[in-house]
This record gives C-alpha cells, sequence and structure tokens, in this order.
C-alpha cells in the first residue's frame, strides 16, 4: 500500500517575545492510503499544531511533509491553498460556516471555489444533496446553519469536507463539542468514509472515537512517543474490547 502523507525530520517552532518555542521536535512518520489514524497526546503537546503543518495549513520550520508525493514546503502559497481546496478535506470541532448561506450553500461552497470543478452549479448542488442525503441530512438542505443542531451541523461539515471528493481528511477534535450521541454518529460516518477509501487523520481526547481508528500516535512534547497499531475497525460487537487495549496502553504511556 503507498504512503500518501510522509513526514521526516519535521519541526516547527513560533518566536513569541522574542523566545522560541519548539512545538514540534524531528515528528517522522508516514500514513498510508486508506489508513484512519488519530493523534492523541496531553494538553498542549502539539497535537493540532502537527495536524495543521502536516496538512500545509501552516508552514512548517524544517523537515519535510511530502502529500501524494509533493513537498508541501517547497509550494508557493497559491499552490498550496489549491491543493488544499481540491485534494483535501477539513473538519473543525468549530462548526466553521457562513451565516448568510443555507446548509447546502454552505456545503458547496468549497466547489464553487475550486477551479478544477468546471460542473455546472446545478451539478454541485445535486451532488451536495447526495452527500447530505448519505449523511442522513437532506431536509435541512434550505435551512440557515442556526436552525439545525450541532450533530447535524457536523455532519454538513463532513459533506462539505467531501464535496471536491478528497484524498485525505484532517479533523481536528470533531466531536469534541458534540454529546455522546451525536459524537456516535459523527464518528461513525467518519468511518463509513474511510471504508471507502477515504484517508482520515483526526486530533481527539476521546479513546472511545480513537479506538475505531487503525493507528493511534501518542504525541508528548512535541514529538510521538510511541504509537499503536489496533487495525482495522470490526463494527459495534469489537468495540468495547478495542477501548479496553487502548487504554492499557494510554495508561502505560502517561494519560
Amino acid at each position: 500500500m503507498n504512503n500518501i502523507l510522509e513526514v521526516k525530520d519535521l519541526c516547527k517552532t513560533y518566536v513569541v517575545n522574542k523566545r522560541q518555542n519548539n512545538v514540534l521536535r524531528n515528528v517522522s512518520f508516514s500514513v498510508a492510503e486508506g489508513e484512519m489514524v488519530a493523534i492523541m497526546g496531553p494538553s498542549g503537546s502539539g497535537k493540532s499544531t502537527l495536524l495543521y503543518t502536516v496538512s500545509g495549513m501552516d508552514r512548517v520550520t524544517s523537515g519535510e511533509v511530502r502529500f501524494t508525493g509533493q513537498d508541501l514546503s517547497a509550494l508557493p502559497s497559491d499552490r498550496l491553498a489549491e491543493l488544499r481546496l481540491d485534494h483535501m478535506g477539513f473538519i473543525f470541532q468549530q462548526m466553521y460556516m457562513l451565516r448568510n448561506l443555507s446548509v447546502l450553500d454552505n456545503i458547496i461552497l468549497p466547489a464553487i471555489r475550486s477551479e478544477k470543478d468546471k460542473s455546472s452549479r446545478a451539478d454541485k448542488r445535486r451532488r451536495g444533496l447526495d452527500l447530505m442525503n448519505k449523511l442522513g441530512i437532506n431536509e435541512l438542505a434550505d435551512n440557515d446553519i442556526n436552525e439545525v443542531s450541532g450533530g447535524q451541523l457536523q455532519r454538513a461539515c463532513i459533506a462539505r469536507s467531501m464535496i471536491n471528493s478528497p484524498e485525505m481528511i484532517f479533523a481536528d477534535e470533531p466531536t469534541g463539542a458534540l454529546n455522546r450521541t451525536s459524537s456516535e454518529e459523527v464518528t461513525d460516518e467518519l468511518c463509513r468514509l474511510n471504508s471507502e477509501g477515504t484517508t482520515v487523520m483526526l486530533v481527539t481526547h476521546d479513546s472511545h472515537v480513537a479506538a475505531k481508528c487503525d493507528r493511534v500516535l501518542f504525541i508528548v512534547d512535541g514529538n510521538i512517543k510511541e504509537e499503536y497499531n489496533l487495525g482495522k475497525y470490526g463494527g459495534a460487537s469489537t468495540l468495547r474490547e478495542r477501548e479496553r487495549k487502548l487504554n492499557d496502553w494510554l495508561m502505560d504511556m502517561g494519560w
């Protein structure tokens, strides 16, 4: 299986009040096509910074990040933005959507902005409605974003992340603002997308969510301390045992 993401000796440093803050230190790992990988670790360990840096949302200080063979650090800003728009999907804990647009119009906005997508607006709307139907929220297409629940809105964010058929989705605490039921629904949708071939990398503090992933990277003080391979998620009947094993390992890691 080919690697979709390859990270080598990644460092990220911020300068605050003339003092260097080394958030990431010599991080190296790879993600294979079709994998679902969780990033876990204590608060302030660099989880979100790692996600933003390897996805090209933030520039590396040193090291190398290759996505589908392309060195992100070598790309000019406009080409990097184009790559993110057309080949990556993003989901965040805070569900950033435009209040003056309907749920459907928010979902298809990345497709409208994409220069790669030459289809008509009507085709984009049909594609958006198809995604909403798969996620069980098609009846909300014309709603304002303040007329839907948090779980429904996060599923709309998943639909938006998929509108340009990305090779990989990056998610930062996608269930962090949801109750357990909505969290379960959103995680299951990410698992379904992954089973259909989309690679997923997510930051989470929830071992219940991470237990559905193939692999967990545990980051401490800006470096990956260890990783745990769970294998492919086999459904609800396997979840309790996967979560138990993962929690035992997390305790060994000092979680």
